[in-house]
């Protein structure tokens, strides 16, 4: 990635000098289905008119463009020669005008690693497929551009593509006419409002459309008709679900409409699901896109479909945060992305048929902050963000998850009129602008009366997790005298924070369920607060921090607590209070502080009867992840061969044909280790075996064959049969992930040199391999990797794009070895590299941080079973 990087005070400098007015954009893409040879990348052709304005004439800067090739540079119709302003990623733009033009003319390269212009070729009928994904700087992969968020302009694109496919933008396609030479159409797009480069966007290929319409009549009487549109693949659209996704969006926008008081600005809103596609969506106005998996080609659970809503509630909400108004630079990321991870669950909850939308966000969003911000390279939510590497490391979960809880707790705090209020002025004040954190704490100041720059500081400036912790003293007739929470910091972060929280007792009802019968909602601040309004109240036998979840913490027990919930814990009624609990022992169990065979056992005792199928599957992902990195390696086979026989207990016991079965069904298969199990799993691929109501279908089957894979129960020819089954793209995705997966030692130098030694394997199929080369129950196959990884990760990082570096350098990290020699080698390669790219650094600092905190789960363990 040399070259290619852009720091923040050279994007200040830039946007100090310039002001862009418009952008004309010129793509033919025909090449894209043309025969290609030669040993450079496949190229297309892009014609960039850039009109902008200086604020001191005669100076000096720059352009972005990443391409293989200039033809031409012309700067106010002065030739400029390419091999002297073009280094491969910057054009020197010298003697600037008051007023300035600047056309480029280039060859650049379609990507095959989901940055740029992304080429699919579809296996399954030879369509070929094209979307562009920018975010946070690729932009400049596809035209010529100042690339960074400030620098916000109109932007009209005109795109020459084969005659029979669709081509889409951010604008509506203004008029289609024959190319001015040879085959295909050129569709020319109206000009788009004023948007930063990143959010602009192409899609073209033979996709699927469907389409729909939203209306909704205005406060001053008129009609907004917004045109909606989804597409997905041509072999996928037997799959398709638009009506749902159509409903999803009805909703959405009526939601967002009635609260935010700014009608949706950009036109059409189309949703495009796409191959190869690395992250879930991306916020595109007019032109939203998503990875493909979201077209469910076989049953899923409901938790799936509720994924799915809150992406596209999540997507939809950035038309205002984040596209309408948006940060000045990547520090403030958290101004769109907190807002729209938090506003996407508020609209799920309130607008959609998943209204237990909250239940999902304590488990499994808060999931990812904890971990985040318990990682070495944990930030406040508004990070300092030095250059681009910094910022694309910060799509995480401090900039989404945490940041969206804090959010969450901010509407507690200043209440939900407020809050709103000071979305919408923020809207009007800004639109169409850039902004910093002081600009919205200036509107939730006005709205609220409160004191947001000491809130700020406290939420949004500072790093880490407190811990709240309730103490209790009864009397001896059995009442309160005195409940207290107690707040901790990590020494590292030491920041004790305000928490608007509520404190719910529970004890046994006369049917054995343990409920709620007492609340007391209460400030939090310091590190000890008396919750007087309990006092008195009978002894609980559960005290729950943080009931309802109200703010950002990770809450502990008192002793007779815990004794409760060792033995009751599938018998809370209330299931939010269910998850909270469940995400709490997981926390207790990843700090070392409860021994991975006790939490093991509450999985097996008590996530039978879970009846959130979201909150059951995180808390099966959670049983994986005890098993395989916090279990004592003496006790994992014992103890896997005790998770399996309860999950295969529970398939066998779940409804016939419900979201529960199936999830146990790819849960045992994930476990499933001796011949039993596995004859089991060849019974159900071959129909000779049955389980009622479990529908085998394909993609259940490649999870099946997978598991069977992992454990050498099945060989090259029966992965080529699957294939024979589903020769799809999807198929071929699981193909390589089975293939990589076989425990042979011949198979994971073939997966490592196709991953490490070349790049050859498109963004997705390094992920497929990567995923099958990396198996728990392999770990002396994988034992020679370790030393070789930490010999090839600076290579990788200088020769690949960041997207695929980074998948490989997190990816082929040794957790799976989970021993004391591999942290030993962490630590010498970190002694040995001070001056490593710092974003390299980063993320082996972040496996470093897993792995050691594994080890420590292992202590816990094995001194348990003393």
């Amino acid at each position: 990635m040399p070259g290619e990087n852009l720091t923040r005070d050279e994007a200040r400098e830039r946007a100090r000098l310039l002001t862009v007015d418009a952008y004309d954009v010129a793509l033919d893409v025909r090449s894209a289905v043309e025969p290609h040879t030669g040993p450079g990348p496949r190229t297309f052709r892009s014609t960039t008119t850039l009109r902008f304005r200086c604020a001191e004439p005669g100076a000096s800067t720059f352009a972005d463009l990443v391409a293989p090739e200039v033809t031409s540079v012309t700067l106010n119709g002065r030739e400029l020669d390419p091999a002297a302003v073009f280094d491969g990623a910057r054009i020197a733009l010298d003697g600037l005008a008051a007023e300035n033009e600047l056309v480029v003319d280039a060859r650049c390269a379609y990507s095959r690693t989901g940055e740029g212009l992304h080429h699919f070729a579809d296996p399954e009928d030879g369509e070929v497929y094209l979307y562009t994904q920018y975010e946070p700087a690729d932009a400049r992969r596809v035209f010529t551009t100042f690339e960074q968020p400030d620098l916000k302009a109109p932007f009209t694109f005109a795109v020459t593509a084969p005659g029979h496919w669709t081509v889409l933008s951010n604008g509506t396609a203004a008029r289609s006419e024959p190319a001015a030479s040879g085959s295909g159409t050129t569709t020319r797009f109206t000009p788009t409002l004023p948007i930063s480069s990143y959010i602009t966007a192409v899609v073209a290929g033979p996709y699927h459309y469907e389409t729909d319409t939203y209306r909704r009549t205005l406060p001053d009487g008129t009609e907004l008709v917004i045109p909606l549109g989804a597409l997905c693949r041509a072999g996928l659209a037997k799959h398709f679900d638009a009506d749902d996704i159509f409903t999803v969006t009805k909703q959405g926008l009526d939601f967002f409409h009635d609260r935010f008081d700014y009608p949706y600005p950009f036109g059409k809103y189309d949703q495009a699901f796409v191959p190869e596609y690395n992250i879930g969506a991306m916020e595109n106005p007019g032109c939203v896109t998503f990875r493909e998996e979201f077209v469910f080609r076989g049953k899923v659970t409901r938790s799936s479909y509720e994924g799915r809503a809150n992406v596209i509630l999540h997507e939809m909400a950035h038309m205002w945060f984040g596209d309408l108004v948006t940060m000045e630079w990547w520090d403030d990321l958290w101004l769109k992305e907190s807002f729209a991870d938090f506003m996407g669950a508020f609209a799920l909850v309130g607008a959609t048929r998943f209204t237990d939308g909250w239940i999902t966000f304590a488990n499994r969003r808060k999931s990812w902050a904890y971990r985040a911000d318990q990682l070495p390279s944990t930030h406040p939510v508004t990070a300092d963000i030095r250059d681009l590497e910094d910022a694309k490391l910060n799509f995480d979960g401090i900039t989404y998850a945490k940041g969206a809880s804090v959010l969450k707790q901010l509407v507690a705090y200043a209440g939900q009129d407020a809050f709103l209020e000071g979305a919408r002025r923020y809207f009007k004040r800004h639109a169409f602008g850039n902004t910093r954190l002081s600009d919205l704490l200036a509107v939730l100041t006005e709205t609220s009366g409160r004191d947001m720059a000491a809130w700020s500081r406290a939420w949004l400036e500072t790093a880490g997790v407190n811990v709240l912790t309730p103490q209790l003293t009864c009397d001896a007739a059995g009442h309160i005298t005195e409940l207290a929470v107690v707040q901790e910091a990590a020494a590292s972060h030491p920041t004790l924070r305000p928490h608007r929280i509520a404190v719910g007792l529970y004890r046994k009802d006369q049917d054995g369920a343990l409920v709620r019968y007492a609340r007391a909602e209460t400030d939090v601040d310091g590190p000890r607060t008396v919750v007087g309004e309990l006092t008195g109240a009978e002894r609980p036998d559960l005290v729950l921090v943080n009931d309802d979840d109200l703010t950002y913490c990770k809450i502990r027990f008192d002793e007779g607590s815990l004794a409760t919930l060792r033995e009751h814990l599938g018998e809370l009624s209330d299931p939010l209070a269910r998850a909270l609990c469940w995400s709490a022992v997981w926390n207790l169990t990843r700090d070392g502080l409860m021994p991975a065979r006790d939490y093991l056992g509450l999985v097996l005792r008590f996530a039978g009867s879970e009846s959130d199928i979201g909150v059951l599957q995180m808390v099966q992902t959670w049983a994986l992840s005890a098993l395989h990195h916090y279990a004592a390696p003496g006790a994992r086979e014992a103890a896997g061969a005790r998770l399996a026989e309860g999950a295969l207990a529970e398939l066998r016991r779940a409804e016939p044909g419900s979201g529960h079965q199936l999830a146990w069904a790819r849960f045992f298969a994930q476990l499933a280790t001796d011949d039993s199990e596995l004859r089991l799993l060849r019974g159900l691929l071959a129909g000779t075996a049955r389980i009622d109501g479990l529908d085998v279908d394909q993609e259940l089957r490649w999870t099946f064959v997978a598991a069977l894979a992992a454990a050498g129960a099945a060989d090259e020819s029966d992965i080529a049969a699957e294939l024979a089954r589903d020769d799809t793209a999807s198929g071929k995705r699981h193909q390589v992930r089975c293939l990589a997966s076989r425990p042979s030692a011949e198979v994971k130098a073939e997966a490592w040199a196709a991953v490490v030694d070349s790049d050859r394997l498109s963004n997705a199929l390094v992920e497929a391999t990567i995923a099958g080369f990396d198996q728990p129950g392999q770990r002396e196959l994988l034992t020679p990797y370790a030393p070789r990884y930490f010999e090839m990760i600076e290579r990788i990082w200088q020769e690949r794009s960041i997207e695929i570096a980074m998948g490989i350098v997190r990816g082929l990290f040794p957790a799976t070895q989970g021993d004391a020699t591999t942290l030993k080698a962490t630590d010498d390669w970190l002694a040995a590299r001070p001056d490593a790219a710092p974003a390299l650094r980063r993320l082996v600092l972040e496996a470093r941080d897993d792995l050691a905190r594994a080890l420590r789960g292992q202590e816990c363990d094995t001194r348990a079973a003393v």
